[in-house]
């Protein structure tokens, strides 16, 4: 259940036509396999730290956190007091997934077939532009690392979730048949297909920030880890360790930005946080306090501190060292199933 696209940001159309089976895409400036080659660039850490950092101006130094649901409300969020600081009504359908621009201008709502993008800094309540196409639930976007162009999985083919990779020339997806591929932007095509469980539905794909590590977790709580290389051609892959998670249906996998933890949601109502040292993957921290299924959640820039949406209409902002809820955000009257957050560090 799942389709996937890459878009044009300025004139919502669509392009890279080939993977159009599976992705759809928008861009302001695309290279695509019938022109220019998409360059594949390995990074570091403290590369990708300098060049987020490069998109912090001074107006947008502010912490934006957003949660929506099943209330067709989307919710913007003073962090550290838990106020509602606006709220945009989304009547079209529930919102499955958010995502925020790097440079914190725009954010993307996805729904039921369309993607709506809304201009954080206006008062304007309305999207400045929608992206139409999918004929499903859009269950997954994300943005290129400068908001360039973004992508976008539905459940009008088999994808359910999408990735994109640091080298910002690969994307990551998978799907309901619980594969899990790797697609090449440059040539159009997909590289490699793992299906650690087959007819298992794999939910769920997060990459290292430095493009070490592939992460993915099925319907079955189990996670699958992949040590990843990148050269300038392609990436290599190599199974790291396999382990149960969750006696329940995993919804999420996250990879913390320093890369040193793995959060897990579930609709057993817990987070679980593993630690990722010397790839053992240790249960770290057990985070409980939801009532219903956690669906989504989101890292801190600093990874210390871990923001998670629920289906008894709360979102909590966790303190990861002890493991406790510092914060909660009340006001959706129905499941809030995604949250977004962009920051510098919360509580610095």
């Amino acid at each position: 259940l799942g389709f996937v696209g890459r878009w044009n940001s300025k004139n919502a159309k669509c392009v890279l036509e080939d993977l159009r089976k599976y992705f759809r895409f928008v861009g302001t400036r695309i290279r695509t396999g019938m022109g220019e080659k998409p360059e594949l660039r390995a990074i570091t850490q403290q590369q990708y730290y300098t060049q987020q950092q490069q998109y912090q101006t001074q107006e947008s130094h502010s912490v934006i956190l957003v949660t929506a649901g099943y209330d067709h409300t989307i919710r913007f969020w003073e962090a550290l007091s838990g106020i509602c600081s606006r709220t945009i009504q989304h009547p079209d359908s529930q919102v499955n997934r958010l995502c925020i621009s790097p440079d914190k201008r725009y954010l993307a709502a996805a729904g039921n077939q369309h993607i709506r993008l809304y201009d954080i800094n206006s008062s304007n309540p309305n999207p400045i532009t929608s992206f139409d196409g999918h004929t499903g639930n859009v269950t997954a976007v994300g943005f290129h690392c400068e908001g360039k162009w973004m992508v976008t999985g539905s459940e009008d083919a088999p994808v359910n979730d999408v990735a994109i990779h640091p080298n910002q020339g690969e994307l990551i997806s998978c799907d309901q048949k619980g594969s899990i591929k790797i697609w090449d932007l440059g040539e159009n095509s997909c590289t490699h297909e793992l299906i650690p469980e087959e007819d298992v539905p794999m939910r769920s794909v997060t990459v290292a920030i430095d493009g070490s590590m592939l992460v993915a977790a099925n319907n079955k709580g189990n996670c699958y880890v992949w040590e990843m290389s990148n050269n300038r051609d392609f990436t290599d892959l190599e199974p790291l360790t396999t382990f149960s998670a969750h006696k329940k249906y995993i919804t999420r996998c996250l990879l913390s930005p320093d890369v040193k933890h793995l959060a897990t949601c579930s609709a057993d109502t817990t987070v679980k946080i593993w630690s990722t040292v010397n790839h053992e993957f240790e249960l770290d921290k057990e985070l409980k306090g939801h009532q219903r299924w956690v669906w989504d959640c989101a890292f801190s820039a600093d990874s210390a501190y871990l923001v998670t949406a629920s289906s008894d209409h709360v979102a909590r902002l966790w303190e990861l060292q002890q493991g406790e809820t510092i914060r909660q955000y009340n006001g959706h009257h129905k499941a809030a199933v995604c949250v977004a957050l962009n920051d510098l560090s919360i509580g610095s």
